[in-house]
């Protein structure tokens, strides 16, 4: 264990002193502390997305914090420590990894997937979880991920579209669905269950054109962002509100942008 790092976990027991530590701190739990940690994952692939190194460095960090957080609270539980957390995952690494630390043959990503996928099969077979193909897809998953992932699982065992049109046409029936449901004014529950079919559909489709779901949709958010942004700016220059505007105007100065980031783009 290094220096910084006995350090790191000194502060958290001394944080979550019952006498002497930080009120907030000794009051949280494992279910209060989760969403920090989710959070905090999103921090460091906002740093990755904006390429920020010196943001990354702390991201990193504040997501380490999380990992004592929860290793700490578990130590005082009697259940394990984060010595036992590092030991695990390094014992996890290298069973996963065959083909570097023992005598297994891969020569592609692929290869690698393929031996990586197998070798968690046969843990979840030891842990008694191996009853569903969609044994170890956490529930807590952003549903577009966990969508993709589901339909990842069932595709392994053959429950798959034979092709990206049929999915089309899948998708094309899942509009129309929703269509009668408008018609008929079902509700916000049984729309609410058209649209979720649709949304599955989609993610399959990414997944089978080889396109991360949530990074798709990652992407397009932030383009919107960026080019709704420049719409408001371009009539805060002219002293304009935008919620006076008028829609086709709003709509042609949002092609304005469009091409002039395609311009940029292409130059």
């Amino acid at each position: 264990m290094t220096k910084n790092t006995g350090r790191l976990l000194e502060i958290m027991a001394a944080l979550r002193d019952p006498e002497t530590g930080c009120p907030w701190d000794v009051k949280q739990d494992f279910s209060t502390i989760a969403p920090y940690t989710i959070e905090e994952a999103y921090e460091v692939a906002d740093a990755i997305g904006r390429n920020d190194m010196a943001d990354l460095k702390d991201e990193l960090g504040d997501l380490l914090l999380q990992v004592v957080f929860h290793a700490r609270m578990a130590e005082e539980a009697g259940h394990f420590g984060f010595d036992a957390v590092a030991q695990g995952i390094a014992e996890k690494m290298i069973r996963r990894h065959p083909h570097v630390f023992a005598d297994a043959a891969a020569e592609t990503p692929d290869d690698v997937k393929t031996s990586w996928e197998e070798t968690k099969a046969q843990e979840r077979a030891a842990k008694g979880q191996n009853e569903s193909a969609l044994d170890g897809v956490a529930t807590a998953l952003p549903a577009l991920i966990r969508a993709e992932k589901l339909s990842k699982r069932a595709a392994r065992v053959g429950f798959e579209w034979p092709n990206v049109e049929m999915v089309f046409g899948d998708i094309d029936e899942e509009i129309g669905e929703i269509r009668d449901e408008i018609a008929a004014d079902g509700g916000p529950d049984r729309l609410e269950d058209e649209v979720g079919d649709l949304l599955f559909c989609v993610a399959n489709l990414a997944r089978m054109l080889g396109v991360d779901p949530e990074a798709a949709l990652r992407r397009t958010n932030e383009k919107f962002d960026r080019r709704f942004r420049a719409v408001e700016a371009s009539f805060k220059a002219e002293g304009t509100d935008i919620s006076t505007a008028e829609l086709a105007e709003m709509d042609r100065r949002w092609d304005q942008v469009k091409a002039a980031e395609k311009k940029n783009a292409a130059a």
